[in-house]
């Protein structure tokens, strides 16, 4: 466990929350049963590339701690502990998985860099959410940010339920916050959640509506929440991992945050 990369150390800080790490010979299990449907809340999580010929007995793995437990959990799921890229293997493909890689990126208290413009404190707020009071407002802003690339949406939006619920835990555990950027009318238009495990901070889920984007309201709420994270939580490494083709990327640069290693992962979505 002490082996794992940046991006999967911080990953598991909310799995070992409220579910289920355990190390095997060769990989590490990640359940959480309180939501089933969360892909990578319940995966498996291999210490090197898989090689030709290793599909059969990683799905059989999967099935076996991941499956038979829990029968809502019809995705196909496995990190890859591997510090450099590799291809998919033909058997992996066959099987109807997808390869994808996330780019970590780091951000000490020295790197800090102030947005280019302001945030226009006459039209918006940057503040903590009430939870539970205000979870389901950060749902639908979830659902409205996330365009129907997840469905069924009913499904989604019950998976964000369930990930607000246990950040909400969190937060009473005195592990991180739920932050946003408000209007002056109470609409929530952007946000995200900043957790910790020791010194160490990870993002959550930086999500702005679509009708509230290109405003640099999503920089502003990042430069805040880096700021809270150190200055209040005490924080010495903040931790955002991004899809490296996302355009988010060079928002999280332009205050500060620096490209580190990759993280690899294979998945199948369910049917």
């Amino acid at each position: 466990m002490s082996e794992l990369s940046l991006g999967w150390r911080t990953d598991l800080i909310f799995a070992r929350f409220d579910g289920e790490v355990i190390a095997r010979d060769g990989y590490v299990v990640v359940r959480t049963p309180s939501n089933p449907l969360f892909w990578w809340g319940n995966f498996l999580l291999f210490d090197g590339a898989p090689r030709a010929g290793d599909a059969a007995r990683w799905l059989g793995l999967f099935k076996t701690e991941i499956v038979d437990l829990q029968p809502e959990s019809r995705h196909l799921a496995f990190g890859i502990n591997a510090p450099h890229v590799f291809d998919l293997p033909a058997d992996f493909a066959a099987a109807g998985l997808s390869l994808y890689a996330s780019t970590v990126l780091t951000l000490s208290r020295e790197q800090l860099r102030l947005p280019r413009a302001a945030l226009d404190e006459a039209q918006f707020r940057v503040a903590v959410l009430a939870l539970p009071a205000q979870a389901a407002q950060a749902v639908e802003l979830h659902v409205a940010s996330d365009a129907g690339e997840h469905d069924p949406v009913e499904s989604f939006r019950l998976f964000r339920e369930r990930q607000m619920q246990r950040y909400g835990a969190m937060e009473r555990a005195g592990l991180g916050h739920w932050f946003g950027v408000f209007t002056h009318a109470g609409e929530l238009v952007a946000d995200c959640g900043l957790f910790a495990d020791g010194a160490l901070g990870r993002f959550q889920h930086v999500s702005t509506h679509p009708a509230w984007r290109r405003r640099g309201l999503c920089t502003a709420l990042i430069h805040a929440v880096c700021t809270h994270g150190f200055e209040v939580m005490g924080l010495q490494t903040l931790v955002i991992v991004a899809d490296p083709d996302d355009v988010a990327i060079g928002l999280y640069e332009s205050v500060g945050f620096e490209r580190g290693a990759s993280t690899w992962q294979m998945e199948r979505r369910p049917p």
